[in-house]
This record gives structure tokens, sequence and C-alpha cells, in this order.
């Protein structure tokens, strides 16, 4: 088989002197591995107090059945589950963003104006020097 081979490609000094006893090993090994997988899968069972769940998943559906919206649950066509549950995220992003923009928008404005008024008083100086510039002279 295909995992004896790579068994024996991982042990081949063992197997180039004892070929039957790689394979004994080998044997043992598949041996105890899938009795310590079933032992394993047998204590999760166990543990994991399966018959509990379940009747704690009963509770929960015989709660949710005096709701009046059901839980959500995916269509089937992956664009549409996708767009249920992106565009309510989207939307709001989208609000958030205006918001944003809105002021930084009015903030503009406000630098704007506060640009045009010192030109308008580096004018007014400009002409107030040149007035006493020609007064002077």
């Amino acid at each position: 088989s295909c995992s004896y081979q790579r068994f024996v490609s991982c042990y081949r000094c063992l197997y180039d002197l004892q070929p039957q006893l790689t394979r004994s090993i080998y044997d043992q090994f598949i041996s105890q591995l899938q009795s310590s997988i079933k032992e394993e899968i047998q204590e999760v069972k166990n543990e994991g107090n399966l018959e509990g769940l379940f009747n704690s998943l009963d509770k929960i559906v015989e709660e949710a059945k005096d709701r009046e919206e059901p839980a959500w649950r995916p269509s089937g066509v992956p664009e549409e589950d996708t767009r249920s549950a992106l565009v309510p995220y989207l939307l709001k992003h989208r609000a958030h963003l205006h918001r944003a923009l809105r002021d930084k928008e009015q903030e503009n404005r406000a630098v704007a104006e506060a640009v045009l008024e010192g030109r308008d008083r580096i004018a007014e100086l400009q002409q107030l020097i040149r007035a006493r510039q020609q007064a002077w002279q």
C-alpha cells in the first residue's frame, strides 16, 4: 500500500536490514493508531454529552417558536445571502462617510472664508502702505 511505502521510505535502513520486522512494526503501529483514534472519538462522544446538547438545542427551538420574526437562514443563493448581510453594513458606512464629508466640506468653507478675509486684509494693508508711501513722498 501507499502508506506502507511511505513508512518504508522513512525507515529505509531498518527495511534494508529486516523487511519482515519493518512490516510487523508498521502493522502494530497502524493497529495501535486505529484503536487510539477510536478511543479518542468515544471519549469525545462521552465528554461532549451529546444528549444534553441535543436537549438544549430542542429547548432553543421551542423558545424560538414564540418569535414572530424567523431566525436568519441561508437562502441557498450566495449572492442574496451576501447582499442581505452586507447591505445594512454598507448603508451605515455610507451614512458615516456622508457625515464625514459634510463635516470636511464645512471645515473647508470656513478655511476658505478665512483665506479670503486674509487676502482682503493684505490688500487693505498694501493700499494703506501705498497711501502712506505717497503721503511721505
